[in-house]
């Protein structure tokens, strides 16, 4: 049998956002109940209390928080933070040629000065990421392939991870979900088995540092 409390767990958490502020106590009950009480009653074909949906989303707060705690229980025991500035992505088609001129970029990056490139394959696109200063001569290896896209003003943020990290269910939520929660915009993730790194705008790097060091310090907290 569909019921109101069944209904309302449905509702919030096709919303994930919406659950944790929920969770956080951050939600006028009140409100957020008027705002899905026409939904509940259209599905239930019958008048609901406002009461009632308070309650239901009340009790759905108190059990969430164990499960919510849970979600961010990763432990960083063994994780720190680089930061690489000054950064540009371009995105070009992928073609057979763009595959074979990827070869020659590795030539260009100067690795052991600590300098950055990623190269990521999808099905259709490449993206290359890598310092502003080698932007001429990367163009120049890419000079008849079609460019989908370049952005300007980039930084990375890596995240390292311990190894006991990846076998842990909601990794990537818990790490990522900080940064949204800031409103900050996430241009690229780029990642390995222990390294997670963030492709955002130098402006919101400072932001995004001390909201991951703030997520580590809490973990180790635990």
């Amino acid at each position: 049998m569909v019921t109101v409390s069944h209904l309302v767990e449905k509702m919030i958490e096709k919303k994930p956002f919406l659950e944790e502020a929920l969770t956080r106590g951050l939600i006028n009950y009140v409100a957020l109940a008027n705002s899905i009480k026409s939904e509940i009653e259209k599905e239930l074909n019958k008048t609901v209390k406002t009461s009632a949906i308070m309650m239901a989303l009340r009790r759905f707060s108190e059990k969430n928080k164990k499960t919510f705690l849970r979600k961010g229980a990763i432990k960083f025991d063994e994780t720190d933070l680089t930061i690489k500035s000054d950064l540009f992505e371009i995105t070009i088609l992928k073609s057979p040629a763009s595959i074979n001129k990827m070869k020659k970029l590795y030539d260009i990056v100067d690795f052991e000065k600590g300098d950055f490139l990623t190269i990521t394959h999808g099905i259709y696109e490449i993206m290359i990421i890598s310092n502003r200063k080698y932007r001429s001569k990367i163009e120049a290896v890419l000079e008849d392939e079609k460019v989908v896209k370049i952005i300007d003003n980039l930084s990375s943020l890596t995240v390292k991870i311990p190894v006991s990290a990846t076998e842990t269910v909601g990794m990537f939520y818990v790490v990522t979900k900080a940064i949204n929660w800031e409103n900050i915009n996430i241009i690229d993730i780029v990642s390995t088995l222990t390294e997670m790194t963030f492709i955002l705008k130098e402006d919101d790097i400072p932001r995004a540092f001390t909201t991951l060091k703030n997520l580590i310090e809490d973990s180790r907290k635990r």
